[in-house]
């Protein structure tokens, strides 16, 4: 039993701040029911995206509702806060903290007092110092930006579809993306696919008229799918008319011309950066041991090595792999350990909280699955290599799942049936991200939105 209360900060709403938090309210519900414990999750959004979802998402197949999961309906014995947390005084145990609340009135950031934190903020996009990226680039971590990029891909076609300059027409089908990992590979087969099917629909546009291409700056792509996947995907992609463009740098991407370095210049309206990323740049202002590449220092029970009471797990924590055989090696920062790094995370804070032994954390690495389209994937999982549609299948069956609650697998699993039924939607609703431009334009304030004001544009 817990002797005294015990309050537990948990930092980050994403997959290790949900799958803890969750966790931990079933391991100590006795401990909740008595007041003897409390658990507080303040994170920026009050949902956890399953990014996973988010290509498929941008492609219209899954509604971005269903990405995600509200984390008041599934953590509902603890206290969620919407808020960033801007530093931590690990010395005496408390967090600032600013939430909508101190944003409006302008006021300072509230004290959080803990006993227990825990430290999953994830990670950020690594945005190197190209010109021009960061006024045009566009990126794809979130549900916004990835819904914002499916309407942003049919506004291209549409600008290109009504207009008769031929320079404005080239620039607006020529898509860019940058990183040949998950998230750029996946984006890409998705949105080809979907622009492909869209181009049938325009009296004036052929699939072939858009130049899509994959810059990528190490020798392949996928990595994690090991290197014959990875070729063979990058196979695939040249046979869908993809430049895919390995050992080549963006140096520039200002006024709107992607500057590769290896001299070619493509004019394009879409530049999408999935080029990495690194630790939130909360990890730097905590104080916490960190390694060379910014992440928390953490043990292989994943305690902050060095920092008592401080747990970390994710993207953010550099964990020891204690499957490899290699020694000093650290676990993925990847959605698979993300997963099981969590559920021993909850456990071990359960266990200190009552003098129990720790657990240590130890997962070989299963493999993994990559979406390149509809009815087009590859994997490698246990050793096991399949391309194709049986690859395809895997990725949803596998996602399917892993995504949490049984309420979002029936809603998904419903809209993937619905979507083999009918045909594709291919509007695009961006008018949503300015949904006071037609009541200002009545009022007679500033004129509705218009794509060449938006950087993304």
């Amino acid at each position: 039993m817990v002797k005294e209360r015990a309050r537990i900060l948990v930092v980050g709403g994403g997959y290790v701040g949900m799958y803890t938090a969750l966790r931990l309210q079933r391991k100590l519900k006795a401990e909740l029911n008595r007041g003897e414990a409390e658990i507080t999750v303040v994170t920026p959004d009050p949902y956890m995206t399953y990014q996973p979802f988010l290509p498929e998402a941008a492609a219209g197949s899954i509604s971005p509702r269903h990405v995600v999961v509200p984390l008041r309906r599934v953590l509902d014995r603890c206290h969620v806060v919407v808020g960033e947390v801007t530093s931590i005084d690990h010395a005496v145990r408390t967090a600032a903290v600013s939430t909508l609340a101190t944003a409006d009135r302008g006021g300072s950031a509230e004290l959080f007092d803990y006993d227990e934190l825990v430290l999953a903020p994830g990670s950020v996009s690594r945005v190197l110092p190209v010109p021009g990226l960061a006024e045009y680039g566009i990126g794809f971590k979130t549900v916004e930006e990835a819904i914002g990029l499916r309407n942003h891909v049919i506004e291209q076609m549409d600008i290109a579809s009504s207009t008769r300059d031929p320079a404005l027409r080239d620039a607006a089908l020529t898509f860019v993306f940058v990183g040949g990992g998950y998230a750029g590979v996946e984006a890409l087969g998705e949105l080809e696919d979907m622009a492909r099917y869209t181009a049938r629909h325009y009296h004036n546009l052929r699939p072939e008229d858009m130049k899509w291409i994959l810059v990528e700056a190490t020798d392949r792509i996928l990595p994690e799918v090991g290197p014959e996947m990875g070729r063979y995907t990058v196979t695939q992609l040249r046979r869908r008319n993809i430049q895919v463009l390995l050992n080549t740098r963006l140096e520039s991407c200002a006024g709107r011309v992607a500057v590769l370095s290896d001299g070619q210049r493509f004019p394009t309206r879409t530049l999408v950066w999935t080029a990495g990323v690194k630790p939130h740049p909360l990890i730097a202002a905590t104080g916490l041991p960190r390694t060379d590449r910014g992440r928390l220092r953490c043990t292989a029970q994943l305690t902050v090595d060095g920092a008592e009471h401080a747990w970390a797990a994710g993207d953010a924590a550099a964990v020891p792999d204690v499957t490899a055989a290699e020694p000093g090696a650290e676990t993925a920062p990847n959605a698979q350990h993300a997963v099981r790094q969590a559920r021993v995370l909850g456990d071990n804070i359960a266990h200190a909280l009552r003098g129990e032994p720790l657990e240590t954390y130890a997962h070989r690495y299963a493999g993994s699955v990559a979406s390149l389209g509809l009815h087009k994937g590859v994997a490698q999982v246990y050793g096991r290599k399949l391309k194709g549609y049986p690859a395809w299948f895997m990725h949803r069956a596998y996602h399917l799942s892993r995504v949490p609650t049984v309420n979002r697998k029936a809603r998904v699993l419903a809209e993937w049936t619905l979507a083999g039924l009918f045909k594709r939607e291919i509007v695009s609703l961006g008018s949503l991200e300015h949904p006071r431009a037609e009541f200002e334009l009545a009022a007679g304030g500033k004129p509705p939105h218009s794509p060449s004001d938006d950087p993304k544009g």
